[in-house]
């Protein structure tokens, strides 16, 4: 039905619609399953996410000990100080990064797109809940708008780090919570592609060098930085601000910089923040000097 986003915008006006309700119809016809089918499989993966939320808020470590309990530190803070970027920005920022202190400690979490940035989206949804009060079924619909933007990335760049940096995977993440969000909030198919596109634009070049080849150090505080920057971009595409870069052209930015990126930039291990000499002692530190 739809390749590119400005094909999705377009469906989503033409027919009045929601990008949600296209991505649903996709789904229905490529899987060839009913709507109801089709809900179910998106509750279950809405579902994942608030178990790995609720389990982030009990407190979780990694077994490297690199990661673990600031999901509930940033909890902590927000009820006992008034924070200075806002209550929901710092609650998404809180959740966002519980749900990647899950994946670290092993949990299960729904990669969206990828595990290493799993936090963006849900951290959102779940946020932005508290002030908008969706329906089960608009938070099922959020996850497929979120679905529609990132379905156009992995068929036109990419997703993975190893294959374009971490603006291919946090980038991408934060750039379909944006969009989710704008849908939510009752913005228009054009709206959300705006936000999408200023998010990602706000990501172009970020490396992806895990500290030790794991996905914990900065990977989940880059997914606090990936839904700080949808709920920005959300709100001024809801202000009627618009990105002079078309989003489609966005993202075929984003994959030429990641086709230019160094192998030792793209989830190798081997430059940026892990070839620091903290990133290579807490190597050692984890592996044996022998690695």
């Amino acid at each position: 039905m739809f390749r590119t986003v400005a094909e999705l915008v377009e469906i989503a006006e033409n027919e009045n619609i929601l990008i949600s309700e296209v991505m649903i119809r996709q789904e229905m016809d490529v899987k060839e399953k009913t709507r109801e089918e089709v809900y179910e499989e998106m509750e279950k993966n809405l579902q994942v996410m608030e178990r790995a939320i609720d389990d982030a808020m009990q407190g979780v470590q990694s077994v490297t000990g690199l990661t673990g309990g600031d999901a509930v530190r940033i909890q902590k803070y927000m009820k006992e100080k008034t924070p200075l970027s806002g209550h929901l920005m710092m609650d998404a920022v809180s959740k966002a990064m519980g749900t990647n202190e899950v994946n670290a400690a092993m949990g299960i979490i729904c990669a969206t797109p990828t595990a290493g940035s799993a936090g963006c989206v849900p951290g959102t949804l779940f946020a932005v809940k508290e002030q908008l009060h969706p329906t089960r079924e608009q938070m099922i619909r959020y996850l497929f708008t979120a679905g529609a933007f990132g379905f156009v990335v992995a068929n036109n760049a990419f997703i993975s780090g190893a294959a374009g940096g971490c603006q291919a995977e946090i980038g991408s993440a934060g750039a379909m919570a944006a969009a989710a969000i704008v849908e939510m909030a009752g913005g228009t198919p054009q709206q959300s592609s705006e936000a999408f596109a200023m998010t990602l634009k706000n990501m172009l070049g970020l490396v992806c060098d895990p500290v030790a080849g794991l996905v914990e150090v900065p990977c989940v505080k880059r997914n606090a930085g990936g839904s700080s920057l949808a709920i920005v971009s959300a709100d001024m595409a809801l202000a009627g601000v618009t990105s002079k870069i078309p989003c489609d052209e966005v993202i075929g930015a984003m994959y030429r910089i990641g086709r230019q990126m160094p192998s030792s930039l793209r989830e190798t291990g081997e430059g940026g923040l892990a070839d620091t000499p903290t990133g290579r002692l807490l190597k050692e530190k984890i592996y044996g000097t022998t690695m």
